[in-house]
């Protein structure tokens, strides 16, 4: 910057020639240079106070503008979820084999209040406790009149619940929309189905997440919101399903049990079409899990899967099947089962007295412990044990639900002679009711190993070869006498050849010291029909006592055995099988000379 002096020389020179005071033309440059950085000094104050302006005008500004989206907004329940995360609520619908729904949505609504916006918090508190008798008087009214500005009140209610609301005409009482899941058969296939609660929740939208069964097994799947339209399609069928579940559940009362399950498989592809539990539940009103007692007190227990049992004599089956297939014996081979067998100081007992000797078909027909155990021996410890590995026994079952990670069997710490001899007939070893189904589907299908499964798909077929085709039809022959002439003779069902072994077994102590007195678990797994397996059918029921007789009888062939062929009775025709006369063994032809 050029600096204009105070005294310039020509000014001052100027100004003494003419008799004026140099001293004046000094006082007005200091003057003049004075006003000039005023005037900077004033500009420059002037463009702060303005950028100061614009800067607080545009915060206010942008404060304002939130506090107006916030004022048309309404309050949301705040949630652990990342900021800006989409809700999808929509969730694929789950249906039989036929197509017919087990799992749907259901627009419904939530009904929250906001406390500062109410006009009368007594009077509304009154209104919904008689809409919604299950909510506390006291402690909605505290929240009413404390300082809370937003409460749900209820998750989800029915449009009747809705319009009383309504009708309060309480502004602070509020609406958002929801979509929850929907069971429209009530308690039908409940353990399957498990049920769907709510994940993440806003206001106006939230997370229907699957909870048990197969709703959290395919859980990922049925909230895709790409699949939502495409429907997991189950092997179940529904009409098979409510038949097979009322008469298990009448079969259970008469036989006056604790508990029952039902299974029912294909013999080739392993889809279950039907499989119950008792006691069940509401899977629209899931009830919360129990935190004393017995596990199998409560009614969200999946016998049929989670239920890990010792299965008594259905047991004796697999051995006799191994021996034949290793060659060993044959149905007409005798066996010593004179009894008791003594092992050190350990003896095993028969039922009653078969005799000291049978065949190892009568074995199976009378259900002989010690010819079995017998049996086993000749197998040995090693081969048996490698045998049931491949019929599944020492894996959890895969079926595709939850709960399945809880059917680990139970296998004894150390496989002696002893566990042999015991396992053949169904004590030392704890399986699943639905190890059971697939163990027999595999025995009866020509030999081939079965997979269980609820999913319907045309490709499922049996897997790798446990048996021969020859042994499988001599155990399918052996299934049959049971039923004709054994232990089960009353599962028969005229026009179905059915075929079957029962079980008996002491139920443990919950503490696993010893068994219970006069409590057992009395299984019949059946096949039918028998000439041709189509259907596997399993039935149990838990601490059976049949009282039509003068003494109480809880073996298998008066408890479970004919609940067992009710249901035949009642599915088979459901599943498309017309009664036929059993084929029967050709005659003896001979040619007579003239």
């Amino acid at each position: 910057m050029i600096r204009t002096p105070l005294r310039p020389l020509a000014r001052v020179l100027d100004a003494r020639s003419r008799g004026e005071n140099p001293d004046a033309i000094e006082r007005e440059n200091i003057r003049l240079r004075h006003e000039e950085m005023s005037d900077r000094a004033r500009r420059r104050a002037e463009g702060r106070l303005l950028v100061l302006a614009v800067m607080f005008f545009c915060a206010f500004g942008v404060i304002g503008g939130r506090m107006a989206v916030l004022a048309r907004t309404e309050p949301a329940e705040p949630r652990t979820s990342l900021a800006g995360a989409d809700i999808f609520a929509q969730r694929a619908d789950i249906v039989d084999r036929e197509g017919r729904i087990l799992a749907t949505n259901f627009d419904t609504y939530s009904l929250y209040a906001q406390p500062q916006m109410m006009v009368d918090p007594a009077t509304a508190v009154e209104k919904l406790v008689a809409i919604f008798p299950d909510l506390d008087r006291k402690r909605l009214l505290n929240n009413f009149t404390g300082t809370r500005k937003f409460l749900w009140i209820k998750r989800k209610m029915s449009p009747e619940q809705q319009q009383a609301v309504h009708d309060i005409g309480e502004p602070g009482l509020l609406f958002g929309p929801r979509e929850m899941r929907l069971y429209p058969n009530g308690r039908l296939a409940a353990h399957v189905l498990g049920g769907a609660g709510f994940g993440r929740e806003g206001v106006h939208a939230a997370e229907v997440v699957g909870v048990a069964g197969i709703e959290k097994f395919y859980d990922e799947r049925l909230r895709d919101p790409a699949r939502s339209n495409e429907p997991l399609v189950l092997s179940l069928d529904l009409s098979v399903q409510a038949a097979m579940e009322r008469v298990l559940l009448g079969g259970m009362k008469i036989m006056n049990a604790k508990g029952a399950a039902g299974i029912l498989m294909e013999v080739r592809t392993g889809e279950v079409l039907a499989v119950a539990s008792l006691p069940d539940f509401d899977p629209n009103d899931r009830p919360a899990l129990p935190v004393t007692g017995r596990p199998d007190d409560s009614p969200l227990f999946n016998r049929a899967v989670q239920g890990v049992y010792e299965l008594g004599s259905t047991f004796k089956v697999f051995a006799v099947a191994q021996a034949l297939d290793l060659g060993l014996v044959t149905p007409d081979t005798i066996i010593n089962t004179k009894t008791p067998m003594t092992w050190g100081k350990f003896r095993i007992h028969d039922f009653r007295n078969y005799g000291p000797e049978q065949t190892v078909t009568n074995v199976i027909v009378k259900s002989s412990n010690v010819g079995t155990a017998r049996i086993a021996m000749e197998i040995g410890g090693v081969r048996q044990r490698s045998f049931l590995e491949k019929l599944g026994f020492m894996e959890q079952s895969p079926l595709e639900i939850t709960e399945a990670a809880g059917s680990k069997p139970l296998v004894p710490a150390k496989w002696s002679e002893l566990s042999t001899m015991t396992i053949s007939y169904g004590h030392g070893l704890s399986i699943s009711p639905m190890h059971l189904a697939a163990a027999y589907a595999t025995l009866v299908n020509g030999g081939r190993r079965v997979t269980p499964t609820l999913v319907h798909d045309r490709s499922h077929g049996p897997g790798d070869r446990v048996i021969s085709e020859q042994t499988s039809a001599a155990m399918r022959k052996m299934l049959r006498e049971v039923v004709s002439h054994g232990t089960a003779s009353l599962g028969e069902v005229p026009g179905y050849a059915v075929g079957g072994k029962t079980g008996t077994a002491d139920k443990p102590r919950i503490n696993g010291k010893g068994y219970e007195k006069e409590k057992v678990l009395s299984t019949f797994a059946s096949i039918f029909p028998s000439y041709d397996p189509k259907y596997v059918l399993v039935v149990s029921l838990d601490e059976p006592v049949e009282t039509s007789g003068d003494e109480p009888r809880r073996t298998a062939g008066w408890t479970a055995v004919p609940v067992g062929a009710e249901i035949i009775r009642r599915v088979a025709p459901l599943l498309g099988l017309r009664p036929e006369i059993e084929p029967g063994e050709l005659a003896v032809i001979t040619q007579a000379s003239n």
